[in-house]
């Protein structure tokens, strides 16, 4: 029996998701499907709309107009990133939307990164707060140099920060995993302690609490790796917060990256809620159709699986996500073989010089205003295929800090849009 939905989505991670949750909540019956897991437990948890764009910006809006004419935030306009950013609020409850302003997150190598949207759980830690601070990290986890990033921090920032380095409280193992450590704040688990040969139990949030303490030195927010608690992180921070009397905040770190995962989660609620079906774990191999794509093929152990729809979304990422591809002779998108614009000469695919202007950056298929993927004509590859996220080309997501911002509202205006055809053409 054929599997038919309104709009198929292919790609897992948060461009596929708001695809999604847009056509659905249109009311178009959804139909996700994801390959492998979503690249968000590798990412910050951060959402940057822009933070670069011929030097640091202060407010993305005023610096669309000054974009590229092929980059996809002047597709979508400012309406499309601002509903992305809505979207975003619905499903989560991130800080940041009080104003169109980039907040200056600080990370876990000591830099500021620009950011139009954080989890409350890192607001304390605000590189515009003045207010000293002490970053704290952990024997077992060794992304996180406090010291060295507390030093780095301290070249940038209007206030004193200090770092220490403090065993971990308990009887972990030393190579515990990160979200180990996080269900035992989660848990506030007991844990054995020994002073002058006396064994007593106590509470691992309050075990941390006095390890932290006698560093304080007159600091009024503390900052800890992003690991306090994997489903409670505001009552973890509340916990530690009236044991050391300041302000806790979570620095955003690198993968598994806690922060990322809570999002993901946020995310996959929103979808069930909404009744989004989601099919994971299986490649897309294949296509039937011509001038219209028919169904997506899937496989799964050896067998062939299509998933009928009448309009379909491509948000498999770029050349990190694999969902562009390119060999020493050409650049290609791997599923329907669309057309990926690239010189011609593989030479000029790269910058000489590191932190050049590197063409590769921007690769992606080409679209049209109603995000269209087009051919090398420059007419629809098929009638109803739209792309949104890493997929598309003209814009370089690691040097803008634009990525989730171009994910979420293409997401947005791709998913709404593949529901009005939908209604039309029913």
């Amino acid at each position: 029996m054929a599997i038919e939905d309104d709009v198929v989505v292919v790609g897992g991670g948060i461009a596929g998701m708001a695809t999604a949750l847009s056509a659905a909540r249109e009311g178009a019956q959804v139909r996700l499907l994801s390959h492998k897991e979503s690249t968000l437990r590798h990412a910050s948890g951060l959402i940057d709309v822009l933070g670069y764009a011929d030097g640091l910006v202060a407010d993305p809006f005023e610096a669309i107009s000054g974009l590229p004419e092929e980059h996809p935030y002047r597709t979508v306009g400012e309406e499309g990133i601002r509903d992305g950013l809505d979207l975003l609020d619905s499903v989560t409850d991130y800080a940041g939307g009080h104003t169109d302003r980039n907040a200056l997150v600080p990370t876990f190598g000591g830099r500021i990164k620009p950011t139009a949207r954080y989890p409350k759980t890192s607001a304390s830690g605000l590189a515009s707060d003045d207010r000293d601070t002490l970053l704290v990290g952990f024997e077992t986890v060794v992304d996180f140099d406090a010291p060295l990033a507390a030093e780095r921090l301290s070249a940038d920032v209007p206030f004193d920060a200090r770092g220490v380095t403090v065993a971990f409280p308990g009887d972990f193992r030393t190579d515990a995993r990160i979200t180990r450590l996080a269900y035992a704040l989660d848990e506030n688990e007991r844990i054995e302690r020994t002073r002058n040969g006396i064994s007593t139990s106590l509470p691992v949030r309050t075990a941390l609490a006095e390890r932290v303490e006698p560093h304080l030195g007159g600091a009024e927010r503390v900052g800890f790796p992003a690991m306090l608690g994997e489903e409670r992180p505001g009552e973890v921070i509340a916990s530690l917060e009236a044991e050391l009397g300041a302000d806790v905040f979570e620095v955003p770190m690198g993968p598994p990256s806690l922060p990322g995962m809570r999002l993901e989660t946020a995310f996959h609620d929103a979808l069930k809620d909404e009744g989004v079906r989601t099919t994971s774990g299986n490649p897309v191999v294949d296509f039937e159709g011509d001038d219209e794509l028919e169904a997506v093929v899937v496989e799964r152990n050896g067998a062939e699986i299509p998933f009928y729809g009448d309009q379909f979304v491509l948000a498999t990422g770029g050349l990190v996500g694999k969902g562009i591809d390119s060999t020493r002779e050409r650049v290609s998108e791997p599923i329907f073989d669309c057309h990926v614009p690239a010189p011609e000469d593989r030479y000029d695919w790269s910058d000489p010089e590191a932190f050049g202007d590197h063409a590769f950056a921007r690769f992606g298929v080409k679209t049209d205003d109603e995000l269209r993927v087009l051919d090398a004509d420059g007419e629809p590859e098929f009638d109803n295929l739209r792309a949104a996220g890493g997929v598309l080309g003209g814009y370089d997501f690691a040097a803008e800090k634009s990525g989730s911002g171009v994910s979420l509202s293409t997401g947005v205006v791709a998913g709404r849009i593949a529901s009005e055809q939908v209604n039309v053409n029913p």
